[in-house]
């Protein structure tokens, strides 16, 4: 697990190249292999018709919470970026799905709102990070770096219509205002007539408060290109379009993992749900619950087959500790019985470059140019849906 979180941290940091992975064979729209347009609805609805429920209150969302007891479509809409972590890309689905079941967990007791623009939820998605997860990208390309411009492989579509609309294409939406947010969506579903006429198009969409999906009749879809100065594009060469940029090639995003049907810990839960990394001197926070009132008698933390701890407990209650080893940690209750409940999976990982004495000059250019990199990623102008 830890090899798993460490390529997940160092992939948020750098693009790597495709060069030093196993190459994917090239896309192919006909013969045996699943067309990726297939695999991009399908990922696309991974994270779209997820349902969950909030155990507590305290979940933000745009224009307050998510209400406690209410079942929800869709992941979250959140910008967390560096603050907090994007669903399918730096953490598991199940690992937002089992933070969502504690309540004691950083859905419901951190808020990133002030701290990152266009963002709510601790966990959550992005339009474009949603479109680069269906699309099989490593990294997520923002909205306005999906297009043409910025991209090979991808083209505007000659007729601008519901008629030429195919699977996979997705739909660009520029700023309204300069300095504004940019939008992107894609198209999951084409239904036609026995005539074979376009009669509606869906589009999926991750936007406040959750993922949306839109089934449009064809002048409805017409009327929304129209607007907005919309463009359809599409992706003629899934490969060109992604570059070195190509899931396969990485840890995450993992999406057998992410559509397997989670078993969520009813005894014990992390305050960052369950399958998640830590970083090494950060706060481990485990919420015993029993929630079956079982009984339980202690709690033992492991790293890897070592027993770091054995916790004595008298009842349910939120335990604390801090980890300055690196390594792949286990958590289960001894419960009443003698039996052990199922383990909570966490790493705590440290990621740190050096340079060398003699490259000082070459480390404080690189660091000026860092700084000044961040200061433009500081002030760019946020995704934001219209």
């Amino acid at each position: 697990m830890r090899s798993l979180f460490f390529v997940a941290l160092l992939a948020a940091c750098f693009a790597l190249p495709s060069t030093a992975w196993p190459q994917q064979t090239r896309s192919k729209q006909n013969g045996d292999a699943i067309a990726w347009q297939e695999k991009a609805v399908d990922y696309a609805r991974i994270m779209s018709r997820v349902k969950w429920t909030p155990v507590a209150e305290g979940m933000p969302r745009r224009g307050g919470q998510f209400e406690a007891g209410k079942e929800y479509t869709g992941v979250p809409y959140s910008s967390v970026k560096a603050e907090g972590r994007y669903i399918g890309f730096d953490i598991f689905l199940k690992t937002f799905l089992a933070a969502v079941e504690n309540p004691q967990s950083v859905l419901y007791t951190e808020n990133l709102k002030g701290k990152v623009t266009n963002a709510e939820c601790y966990y959550g998605k992005v339009c474009s990070s949603y479109t680069s997860y269906a699309l099989q990208c490593a990294i997520w390309y923002v909205s306005r770096l999906h297009g043409p411009e910025h991209r090979d492989g991808i083209v505007e579509v000659e007729s601008q219509s519901a008629r030429a609309a195919r699977v996979g294409d997705i739909i660009f939406t520029p700023p309204a205002t300069k300095g504004g947010g940019s939008h992107i969506e894609i198209v999951t579903e084409i239904t036609r007539d026995a005539d074979g006429k376009v009669t509606h198009v869906r589009i999926e969409e991750s936007r406040p408060q959750t993922t949306r999906n839109t089934n449009r009749s064809a002048s409805a879809f017409n009327s929304h290109l129209a607007a907005r100065h919309r463009k359809l594009f599409r992706i003629t060469d899934l490969d060109a379009w992604r570059g070195d940029n190509r899931a396969e090639s990485f840890l995450f995003p993992n999406y057998s993992e992410d559509s397997a049907t989670p078993e969520i810990n009813r005894v014990l839960l992390l305050d960052r749900g369950d399958w998640v990394p830590y970083f090494k001197g950060q706060p481990v926070k485990f919420n015993v619950m029993d929630r079956d009132e079982r009984g339980i008698t202690s709690l033992a933390i492991k790293r890897g087959d070592e027993l770091v701890e054995t916790i004595p407990l008298s009842g349910r209650g939120v335990v604390q500790r801090v980890y300055s080893t690196c390594g792949d940690y286990t958590a289960r209750c001894v419960m009443k019985d003698g039996s052990l409940s199922k383990a909570c999976e966490f790493a705590v990982c440290d990621l740190a470059f050096h340079c060398a004495e003699k490259n000082r000059a070459s480390r404080e250019t690189l660091g000026a140019s860092a700084q000044l990199g961040q200061h433009e990623a500081d002030h760019r102008p946020p995704e934001q849906p219209p």
